[in-house]
């Protein structure tokens, strides 16, 4: 397969490399941080910011990308599904 960007340094403005599914959890960090989240199913989005902060996204519909870079995605206040981090 030919890769036009393959020399090309990634960047934080530049598309992902890499999806990976999330199952919200209180007490686990994601495997790596996320520069976007995918939600596939609509609802509220509870997280913990790269920075520590605990934010609620609320009422977020369903094919919703949101360009914020987490280090967790909680249980707790999250009733959004089929959630994808963006890295």
């Amino acid at each position: 397969m030919f890769d036009r960007f393959a020399n090309v340094q990634p960047s934080l403005s530049g598309p992902a490399l890499t999806a990976f599914p999330v199952t919200p959890d209180d007490g686990t960090d994601l495997p790596e941080a996320s520069r976007a989240v995918y939600i596939g199913t609509g609802g509220n989005l509870s997280v913990r910011m790269l920075s520590g902060e605990i934010v609620t996204f609320t009422g977020l519909a369903a094919g919703t990308f949101l360009p914020v870079r987490v280090s967790r995605i909680r249980a707790t206040g999250t009733t959004a599904g089929n959630i994808i981090a963006l890295a």
